[in-house]
């Protein structure tokens, strides 16, 4: 079964920076635990997304300045990084939110990342999505995922989806989309 492991920004910001999400770090920490367990090849596919913001981003209004592009802030944590490339050498790390004027919660928001994407979860029998904040990024992914064809095929990772919510919008939306209410 050909799968692909979809993590959205697990980035230093969203972990221990200017907009921490509660449990991150641990979520983090834990799924890389759990990446450096899987066998190398159990995933044709490894595909992290990153909020690339620039200095005056219009999401620095609703939210502290965070993840602008080449900071350390915007850096992917530096264990699952090293997890996702031994796990998949081919790991792809793609960017959203590099448009001062637009904000993409979503990785399928963004253009460029959109059309490098799809072809993988074309292909891919089998999604599995994690990553921070459950309740935002991750949910607005799903979202974005399932209007675009591939609800069959998710697999939502959810101890590794910390959330500012405590997990609240994320866990119902994944019950409804286990009894096709989406």
């Amino acid at each position: 079964m050909k799968k692909l492991l979809l993590i959205v920004d697990a980035q230093y910001d969203f972990i221990n920076g200017s907009l921490p999400v509660p449990g991150a770090e641990e979520a983090m920490d834990e799924l890389s635990r759990w990446m450096d367990e899987q066998e190398r090849g159990t995933y044709d596919n490894v595909v992290l997304t990153a909020d690339f913001h620039t200095w005056e981003h219009v999401s620095f209004g609703q939210w502290p300045v965070h993840c602008v592009a080449h900071t350390q802030g915007a850096a992917i944590w530096q264990a699952v990084l090293e997890a996702a490339y031994k796990l998949c050498p081919q790991t792809k790390v793609l960017t959203k939110g590099t448009l001062k004027g637009r904000e993409e919660y979503s990785i399928l928001k963004n253009a460029v990342s959109r059309r490098r994407l799809l072809p993988l979860l074309d292909e891919a029998e089998q999604i599995d999505v994690c990553g921070i904040a459950g309740d935002v990024c991750v949910l607005d992914t799903l979202k974005d995922l399932v209007a675009s064809g591939y609800k069959k095929k998710l697999n939502v990772l959810l101890p590794f989806c910390p959330s500012l919510d405590g997990g609240k919008a994320l866990d119902d939306y994944v019950k409804r989309l286990k009894m096709g209410m989406v």
